[in-house]
């Protein structure tokens, strides 16, 4: 099981190492460093709060579900990052490129990926239309995770597989009980 383990951590170094590889590039860099806040605690969490006191119709039950995903998404990053104490890439793989002061804390699982589809994910299953914007804004912060050398792919996938599951869970229990 171990081999198996070790070609997948392998494999993720790789990807990891081809997308961190484009950190020399300076409008990347200007693009990514500000895109990836918006997956941060203090933008989704206001951005959601604006959302849920300035919206009516579906755009206000989406805030109500981004608020309550959001909430509950970050249980188990938090309990994640404690019990699965996952260095961050910059500082275990040599040659990797990060900003100026990066983050300390444990990579696993991205909490700026979990957030950024906590909030975005409720407002694409009440207005779908929204998705051709907000698809791509998910992706991008996920995606600059790995390229600013703060997140390995694994760290992002998870985290974006708990934002879905919150965003689905939440949404059946606020709704369907």
């Amino acid at each position: 099981m171990s081999a198996i383990i070790q070609k997948i951590h392998t494999y993720e170094c790789q990807l990891f190492y081809r997308v961190n590889s484009l950190f020399q590039q300076r409008y990347l860099n200007l693009f990514f460093s500000t895109i990836t806040h918006l997956g941060g605690a203090t933008f989704t969490i206001v951005s959601a709060f604006i959302l849920l006191l300035y919206s009516r119709g579906e755009l206000h039950q989406a805030a109500i579900l981004s608020c309550c995903t959001l909430a509950l998404s970050h249980i188990p990053v938090h309990f994640l990052k404690r019990f699965y104490p996952r260095k961050r890439p910059y500082l275990k793989l040599e040659g990797a490129f990060v900003p100026k002061k990066p983050l300390k804390d444990h990579s696993f699982p991205s909490g700026h990926t979990t957030a950024i589809v906590s909030v975005v994910l409720p407002i694409i299953m009440y207005l779908p239309m929204t998705a051709f914007i907000l698809l791509p804004i998910i992706f991008c912060v996920a995606f600059s995770r790995i390229y600013l050398g703060l997140h390995y792919p694994s760290d992002v996938f998870c985290g974006i597989l708990l934002g879905t599951f919150t965003a689905i869970i939440t949404q059946f229990f606020l709704y369907h009980l």
